[in-house]
């Protein structure tokens, strides 16, 4: 009798994986690239003068504009935060009159265009021809200039929208918060200060940083009371130089310089006010790029033999 040897069995067939073809994407890459293209074309054949748009950014008086709209839009927006803060603690209080007075204003500021309150403030002498403070008394067309006019018609339209971004963020702290604060002694205001709006800026940081980039561009519309901000000096100096849309170029490259750069600075405050939410952050561009050059240092580094 022979022994029998068992054979080993046979390994599986490999298996060949065949990637899916996205044929949709190929399709649709195809009819953007199409589309891009003919913008391009139709901008490289429209009757503009491209060649006077360097000579223009950064001309005295579109400079100027441009400093205007950032002025403007920084105290607008200072007003508004400030403003918000109060306007969300009003809405937020227990007391029916000032959250009714709170809720009435969100109201009315949200629902009414931003263009129609600069004009109800440019004109606002038709109501008030004299503005007495008993300290000071003067005509208000003199009061209301065109600086003031754009910070009250900016900045009282943003405290709107400020007053419910600040509510959710301090809603979004959990109320264990404020009963503890209180029962270690402190006052409501002390509590909301040290406690409730540090916790809350998580979540108030983001949208703020939105509205503030969105601010820059509204700031245009304060042209209609004869604010020099930038689209002003612009149209000043297309009716002169008959370039009207080589000027509208020159502020969108303007408009772009600023919320680029108010966009960085709102990616890094936003990482700053997550560290305690997130421990693994994604990295900084910045600090991508100097682990690419690390890396690819190693790569060029000779090894040393010992």
């Amino acid at each position: 009798m022979t022994d029998t040897v068992d054979k080993a069995p046979a390994p599986p067939e490999q298996i060949k994986a065949i990637p899916v073809r996205h044929y949709g994407r190929w399709v649709a890459g195809a009819v953007v690239l199409a589309l891009v293209a003919l913008i391009g074309v139709a901008f490289s054949n429209a009757k503009i003068n491209y060649s006077v748009i360097p000579d223009y950014v950064f001309d005295p008086d579109i400079v100027s504009g441009a400093w205007t709209t950032l002025y403007i839009s920084v105290l607008a927006m200072v007003l508004g935060v400030v403003l918000g803060v109060i306007l969300a603690v009003m809405r937020l209080s227990s007391n029916p009159v000032t959250s009714t007075v709170a809720w009435f204003y969100i109201w009315f500021f949200r629902g009414t265009p931003v263009l129609v309150q600069l004009l109800l403030w440019y004109n606002i002498s038709l109501v008030f021809p004299i503005l007495n403070l008993g300290f000071y008394k003067n005509e208000m067309n003199q009061v209301m200039t065109p600086v003031l006019t754009a910070l009250l018609g900016l900045g009282l339209n943003e405290a709107a929208y400020m007053s419910e971004i600040v509510r959710a963020g301090i809603q979004s702290v959990d109320e264990g918060q404020t009963e503890a604060s209180h029962a270690l002694g402190m006052t409501q205001a002390q509590t909301l200060r040290r406690v409730i709006l540090p916790q809350a800026m998580r979540v108030i940081v983001p949208p703020t940083g939105n509205e503030f980039i969105n601010m820059l561009k509204t700031s245009a519309l304060a042209y209609s009371v004869q604010l020099p901000e930038l689209i002003k000096k612009a149209t000043d100096i297309s009716s002169t130089s008959l370039a009207v849309v080589e000027m509208y170029f020159v502020a969108c490259i303007w408009y772009l310089i600023l919320t680029t750069v108010f966009s960085i600075g709102q990616y890094y405050i936003e990482r700053r006010y997550a560290r305690g939410s997130s421990r693994n952050l994604p990295p900084t561009p910045l600090q991508r790029f100097r682990k690419n050059l690390r890396i690819f240092g190693s790569f060029r580094r000779p090894e040393v033999a010992r």
